[in-house]
């Protein structure tokens, strides 16, 4: 994991997925579909407009996005799998498309995205494979370019 003076950057995330997902699990504005198995506020489409929701009270809009959770797999693998599965199981019909997972959706206001948004495909795909294997992280970091700037990043 990379770590500076500040933090531990693999421990730091998943305290944000955690939060992230217990958030959804308590559920504070009562959202239809809000649970264990029901997470992941991040920025993503929405019934009126491309927002950045977030696990606090005013940044919830009841829409949740599945990158939220399943791009949180290294970080929360059990939590994860659990929406992963719930998500294609339970709401695949409307959900789940040609290209994977669409963008968001909003059970309180019976909505769904139309996107397939490349930014949010994409982590879903990374994040999997580097929880089962952590082959992208391992390509990444063994790059020359990306030692350097850890290297300087620490220095600072």
């Amino acid at each position: 994991a990379i770590t500076d003076r500040y933090k531990n950057y693999f421990d730091n995330n998943k305290t944000i997925a955690e939060i992230n997902h217990r958030y959804c699990m308590e559920n504070p504005k009562g959202y239809a579909g809000y649970g264990d198995s029901c997470w992941g506020l991040t920025a993503s489409d929405g019934p009126y407009h491309y927002s950045a929701n977030e696990p606090v009270k005013w940044q919830d809009e009841g829409k949740i996005a599945p990158t939220g959770a399943i791009s949180s797999f290294p970080y929360t693998p059990e939590a994860s799998m659990k929406a992963l599965k719930n998500y294609y199981y339970n709401y695949g019909k409307f959900l789940w498309g040609e290209y994977g997972f669409r963008d968001a959706f909003n059970l309180p206001q019976n909505w769904c995205s139309d996107l397939y948004m490349g930014l949010n495909q994409a982590p879903m795909v990374v994040m999997i494979e580097n929880h089962r294997t952590g082959l992208l992280w391992k390509l990444f970091m063994s790059d020359q370019d990306v030692k350097k700037g850890l290297t300087r990043i620490d220095q600072d």
